[in-house]
Formats: structure tokens, sequence, C-alpha cells
């Protein structure tokens, strides 16, 4: 049997599209056996076997933030650069992007109202973490200053520390200088920047593979060190995500087909079935491409002059559930080592998550990537944080799984709505299957 990926081109994207594996090649089973067998080891081992195979788990962190400048700085400006194009400039531009910031804005308030409801990290102790010192948070005092620390007087001295909502608002002004350039100077910075970004998605997706072993080493530590009674709370982070993404799947997202597109929310589900199932089971935006605009061209009735702008825009630019997950984890960390986050350290985390979301690449877990962004945002950092997020990464494929469902369905509802706005008729008349 063939395994991996097959490319094919749709629009400016190369999307992959999954063959069959056997179930031990696929990732989810290889991070559950991880788990378990980092349990089982911590167990056996205790403390004494911490150093022994910790340091597993801290180099993949490493190598996790290693990649985080490099992936949002070549994500960001491609995106902006190439889907910001003067061709695209206009009444379609201003209507996807202003979709994908309103459905990615109300994710991050629906994660944010269900960690404060639901409380998962209050009085957790993840690796020791109820022990450690707290650390000096980085919290504006106002709006004006969220404001004027977003704008970097030197963007090298932004992405060393790392200060990643200048680094992100920088590559955002770069991409829009780089997509008003004359043809001539604009399309080999394009080209340049994507091939920037399709090299740091294989680099993402090489770190990735190593994600079960990462775990192994991650879940050896905090069992060693802590026992069993972190995963109380893991429990409890994994039931407020799901809770988080099933009100933003099932009302928010129905209620904003039925405000701004008249469209039946039944219809649409059945209609968008198959690419949903593709979304789960793959955890990747990109793969399911294919499928999604299959989905909304035959079965919803999009036209494929709205679908082929719309929907690879969404494949890296709308990312709700990956939205939603960064905010509420990163609320999570900061239950569990007993820090109270102001309203303006949680405007910040807000902001940052919506900034962030725009370059989670499309691959398989790069949210995990992206977390660290919104961590440092609040200078939540240190050894006690990585291994609460460590443990967050152990329980995270399953919640992957689920918020990549989020994006896609998301996507197809803003070319369902988008193509209405545009007069096209007959969108989501009746459920195709």
């Amino acid at each position: 049997m063939q395994t991996g990926l097959q490319y094919r081109r749709v629009g400016q994207f190369v999307v992959a599209k999954k063959t069959p594996q056997p179930w031990y090649r696929r990732l989810h089973w290889q991070v559950l056996i991880a788990m378990a067998a980092g349990i089982v080891a911590g167990l056996a081992g205790g403390e004494a076997i911490v150093p022994k195979v910790g340091w597993l788990g801290t180099l993949f962190i490493r190598l996790l933030r290693m990649i985080i400048v490099p992936l949002i700085f070549t994500s960001i400006v491609s995106g902006v650069a190439s889907i910001g194009s003067a061709r695209s400039l206009g009444r379609m531009f201003s209507k996807t992007l202003g979709y994908y910031v309103l459905t990615s804005a109300l994710a991050i308030f629906a994660g944010l109202a269900a960690v404060n409801i639901i409380q998962p990290g209050a009085g957790a102790n993840i690796g020791g973490a109820a022990q450690a010192s707290l650390p000096e948070l980085s919290t504006p005092s106002s709006p004006i200053d969220i404001l004027i620390d977003i704008v970097p007087p030197n963007f090298i001295a932004a992405a060393s520390k790392p200060d990643m909502l200048a680094v992100i608002f920088f590559c955002i002004v770069l991409g829009m200088a780089i997509a008003v350039l004359p043809e001539e100077h604009r399309r080999p910075l394009v080209t340049l920047f994507n091939a920037g970004f399709q090299a740091m998605m294989k680099l993402t997706a090489g770190v990735i593979v190593f994600l079960p072993i990462g775990v192994f080493g991650l879940i050896t530590r905090l069992v060693g060190s802590s026992g069993l009674e972190s995963f109380k709370a893991l429990g409890l982070y994994m039931l407020t995500i799901a809770v988080g993404l099933t009100f933003h799947l099932f009302v928010t997202l129905p209620l904003v087909l039925v405000l701004l597109g008249r469209i039946k929310p039944r219809v649409h589900f059945a209609n968008m079935i198959e690419a949903l199932v593709m979304a789960f089971s793959t955890s990747s935006s990109a793969a399911t491409l294919p499928v999604t605009i299959e989905n909304v061209e035959k079965n919803v009735g999009v036209s494929n002059r709205t679908s082929s702008f719309v929907l690879p825009m969404g494949a890296t630019v709308n990312m709700d559930g990956t939205a939603l997950y960064e905010c509420a984890g990163v609320l999570f960390v900061a239950q569990v080592l007993g820090v109270d986050l102001s309203l303006s350290a949680q405007l910040v985390v807000v902001l940052t998550a919506l900034l962030a979301s725009v370059g989670a690449a499309a691959v398989p877990s790069a949210g995990l990537v992206v977390i660290f962004i919104v961590l440092d945002a609040v200078n939540l950092r240190g050894p006690e944080v990585e291994a609460i997020v460590g443990a967050m990464l152990a329980v995270d494929r399953p919640l992957d799984m689920y918020r990549t469902s989020v994006n896609i369905f998301s996507d197809s509802c803003g070319a369902a709505i988008i193509a209405k706005s545009e007069g096209e008729t007959g969108i989501d008349e009746e459920a195709a299957v």
C-alpha cells in the first residue's frame, strides 16, 4: 500500500491529499502509544527517570520554538502579499477578510468564556507548576499602550525577544507594501516569500514527525515528577476546549449563516459532511482543501469564481478553531500557575490569538507552534510553562482533529455567505446528501 501525501496545486496554494496509511503510521495512534509508554515509564521509574528521558521533551519544545518566527514571517507576508494583490483588493477581498476576522473573534470569545466559566486549571498541579514562582506578566495599562507596543522600533530586536505582536504587525504591513508594488517588483518578492513559506511548512511538518518522541519525554517527566494527579486537570482542559469548539460550530456559525446569508444551517451541514469528515481524519486544512472546494461548488452551489478566491485564502487565514484553542490554552496555563490575568492582559491574549491564527500554517498540529506566540505576548515563559504545554501536547491530537473541522466549516460558511452577497443564486437550496 502506498503511503504519504499526494500534492496538487489549487490557485496559488500547493495542497496535500492524504493516501491511506496503516494505523501504526498515523500520528494520533503514535501519540497515544507514546503517551501510554510515558505513563508506564514515569510510574515505574519515578523521579529517577526524569533526567534520563525528560530531555527528549525539552528538545522537542526547543524545536517548536525554533521555527516560530520564520514560520510566522513567511506565512503572513506571503499570504498578505499574494491574496492582497492589486487585482484582488476590492469588494470581494473586503468581504472575505471581514468575515474571517469576525468569525475568528467570535471563536476566541467563545473560548475565553468557556475557560473563565469552567476554570479547568484552577488548583491544578501539573509538573510541579503550583510550587513555581510566578512569572512577571506583561500587562499593558490601557488599549493605547497595547497599540504602541504593537509597533516595533526595531524589527530584529522584536524577533529576537520574541515580541510576537510586533513581529506580526511588521509582517502584515510588509505584505501590504509588497501587494501594492508594480508587478515587475511584486512578482519576484511574492515568489520568494511563497517559496520560503513552503519550506517552513516542510520544516514544521518535519518537526511534528517527532511529536510522539516529544510526548513520551514530556509525559515521562510529568508522571515521574508528580504522578497521575495532573490528568484530572487535563481532562477538564479537554472538556473546556471541546465545549468552546462545539458552541462555535453548532451555535455561532449557524447564527452567522442565518443572519448574514439567510442560509439554513441544517442544509449547509449536510452539504459539507464529506469535507468535515476529511478535516477530522487528517487534521489539515490544506489536505482537506480539494474536498472543501468540491463540496462547496457541487453541493452548496457556489461558483468557482467565489470558491477559488475565498477557500484558499481561508485555508491560510481563517483559523477559528485554532484561535479559540490558543486563547483558551493560554488562560489554562495561567490558571495552573495561579496567575490572575487582568482584563488588559486578557485583551492582549485575544488580540494576539486573533493575529497569530492568521499565521498558523495549514498543516497538522501547527497550532502547537503558535500557542507559544500567545504565551510570549503576556510573558508566560520558563520551564514550568513548558511542562504544562508539554502535558497539553499529549492530549492535543483529538482536539486538533476537532478544531480543523471547525476551521473548514467556517471557510465553507464564508464562501456561501459571500456568494449570496455577490448575487449568486441556488446557494444551499437543498441538501445534496
